[in-house]
């Protein structure tokens, strides 16, 4: 058989699995297990694949069958123009979050810091912290991650990255034992209601990891849990960066000003849905941080 008639037979088994796009995913799966860039895999169609390029895609479209998710499947995700590696053990980086990333940097822009020290609650793939980082030469960043499966692979994308040397990333539970200041705190925390656990797609509830998605009966626990203990580490004049669920807005902004907090800027992700919360102490202006010395 050749390329193409297996990439024929693969998107119509991807179709009947419930794939939206079996096509696409099928080409890129193919693209991938042959080792071609897609303008090279159509040139390429009509030839039949070796042997261990078909046994890898068939390996392949059979995960994806079970929808598995294709970051898992391929090992990595591209976030912010970068590539993380992904396992069963991280969620899949996704392109809302990116919204974070910008809001984080304005954040940071608008307090003119040259070396500002950042906290990433929660890392997985570490893509907000590394993001972060890479993208601002002179910060230093610690991030905090309870599952050590899921630290080991932030490590591992931290060193991909040349980024060692200005993370340190350390197993804790959420603000415990962690000492500051930090000029900003970012998170984005298991926020999913139990309640909406039989809706999510099958990629995300079968296969992602449940201690990273779900929040309690109201989505807002680890919220709770950070907010309570993050005025300790906060420099004078930092900035707390929160992703979070597209109907908790309200709840949360209640939240945060219950423990102290102002809210700074709240930000849409691409798609127009509620996304991101920015905080300050509240009595405080971004004019108030001061400069010290990297953690």
């Amino acid at each position: 058989m050749t390329r193409a008639e297996i990439l024929r037979g693969a998107a119509a088994r991807l179709r009947a699995a419930g794939i939206e796009e079996p096509l696409r995913e099928a080409r890129m799966l193919l693209a991938e297990a042959a080792g071609f860039d897609r303008a090279t895999l159509t040139l390429r169609l009509e030839e039949p694949p070796a042997p261990e390029e078909a046994e890898r895609f068939e390996a392949w479209v059979s995960a994806r069958e079970a929808r598995r998710p294709m970051a898992q499947i391929l090992g990595r995700r591209e976030f912010y123009g970068r590539a993380f590696r992904v396992t069963s053990d991280t969620l899949d980086p996704r392109p809302d979050s990116e919204a974070l990333i910008e809001a984080a940097l304005e954040a940071l822009r608008r307090r003119g810091l040259a070396a500002p020290r950042i906290l990433d609650l929660g890392l997985g793939t570490g893509c907000l912290l590394l993001t972060l980082l890479a993208e601002l030469p002179g910060a230093r960043g610690r991030g905090i991650e309870a599952s050590p499966a899921a630290l080991e692979v932030a490590r591992s994308n931290a060193a991909a990255l040349g980024l060692e040397g200005r993370a340190d990333l350390r197993s804790g539970d959420w603000l415990t034992g962690v000492e500051g200041p930090f000029d900003l705190v970012v998170s984005n925390p298991p926020y999913i209601r139990e309640e909406e656990r039989p809706e999510l797609a099958p990629e995300v509830a079968r296969h992602e990891p449940a201690m990273a998605l779900f929040g309690g009966a109201d989505g807002l626990e680890a919220y709770r849990r950070i907010l309570a203990d993050l005025a300790r580490v906060l420099a004078p004049g930092g900035a707390a960066a929160f992703e979070h669920g597209h109907e908790q807005r309200a709840a949360l902004t209640a939240l945060a000003e219950a423990h102290g907090f102002a809210l700074e800027e709240a930000r849409d992700d691409a798609a127009g849905r509620p996304r991101v919360l920015i905080f300050r102490r509240q009595g405080e202006k971004t004019s108030e941080m001061t400069e010290n010395a990297p953690f």
